[in-house]
């Protein structure tokens, strides 16, 4: 059983995610993606699990989001996976895989759905 979550340390949402799974018996492979950004092609993967369109994984009220014109309804699906990859402030946090599914762990109980 292979779990990876996307982390960012110093977002509660995301610590309280990953001690649920870990309360579960679950040592996730963690990846810090402020240090280390999912590529084009993986992000394109988790918001194909996800369900979900690029935009509906963004953190649509940090700064950087209007800065970079973000907020530009014509962009396409590419730019604002771009966007995400250049700039992962960006993505939601926390996310969780586990074969062939995704979670977003807001509140950290919704990757219970995929355990």
């Amino acid at each position: 059983m292979s779990v990876k979550i996307y982390h960012n340390p110093r977002c509660g949402k995301s610590r309280d995610t990953l001690k649920l799974l870990e309360a579960n018996n679950i040592q996730p492979e963690v990846v810090e993606y402020l240090k280390t950004p999912p590529t084009a092609a993986e992000l394109q993967d988790i918001l194909q699990k996800l369900g979900l369109k690029p935009r509906e994984l963004m953190r649509t009220k940090e700064p950087e989001y209007k800065e970079n014109g973000l907020d530009d309804k014509s962009l396409s699906d590419a730019e604002l996976i771009e966007a995400m990859v250049r700039i992962p402030k960006l993505i939601e946090r926390p996310i969780v895989l586990k074969d062939g599914k995704a979670a977003v762990g807001r509140p950290p109980e919704a990757v219970l759905s995929i355990l």
